[in-house]
């Protein structure tokens, strides 16, 4: 990589990570998922291409597209929101199971159902697109072309590198994850969380 483009690879790298390390939906969905040690890699490559994928479709101009269809916001909004609140609800009634909190005891969840989980977090999360299709491609749509490709590269590799430390990361924490009243915590922390988030995302659509 020649010093000219390694802005380019910097900047892209900069900004996806600046967007993706946050506490959301999807990167609760992924930590729970490392401290249980289940599916860590698929779900962690998925995530990771999937961001790649969306990341390149902004650049190549599908951001513009997807901001004069109408409803398409709207329609985003509350699927996610639905789905959110569904996944609220199952983490709340985990917390005040205990015998489904302790990991070495649950039932594992199948790599394609796994996998659908990951899917819906992704995609069913308008921000997503507005981050990565919209912002993203936005900044690399203004780049010279010979740059895009590293701002691309750079974008992905920031991507890949934070699920992989919020996937594999999340071991390191499973002393603490060994009592059952960690797990409640956490459990009732996400439902939490999850019912926010839909809240917000279904009051916003209505009210735009």
């Amino acid at each position: 990589m020649t010093a000219s483009l390694l802005p380019a690879f910097a900047k892209g790298f900069a900004l996806s990570a600046g967007l993706i390390i946050a506490i959301g939906a999807q990167n609760m969905f992924v930590l729970r998922q490392g401290l249980k040690r289940e599916h860590v890699w698929p779900i962690v490559l998925f995530c990771a291409l999937a961001d790649a994928t969306l990341i390149v479709a902004g650049v190549s101009g599908l951001g513009g597209v997807l901001a004069v269809v109408p409803g398409l916001s709207l329609v985003l909004s509350l699927g996610g929101g639905a789905f959110l609140g569904w996944y609220g609800v199952s983490a709340l009634r985990r917390s005040v199971r205990p015998s489904t909190l302790v990991v070495e005891h649950q039932a594992g969840m199948s790599l394609g159902a796994a996998l659908a989980g990951t899917a819906a977090f992704t995609f069913l999360n308008p921000h997503v697109y507005i981050d990565t299709v919209m912002l993203m491609g936005a900044v690399g749509a203004s780049l010279p072309i010979a740059e895009r490709p590293f701002f691309m590269t750079g974008a992905a590799m920031a991507s890949l590198s934070w699920f992989s430390a919020l996937g594999f990361g999340a071991r390191f924490l499973a002393p603490l994850f060994s009592q059952p009243v960690a797990w409640r915590v956490l459990d009732l922390a996400i439902g939490l969380m999850m019912l926010a988030l839909a809240a917000s995302l279904v009051h916003g659509a209505l009210v735009a």
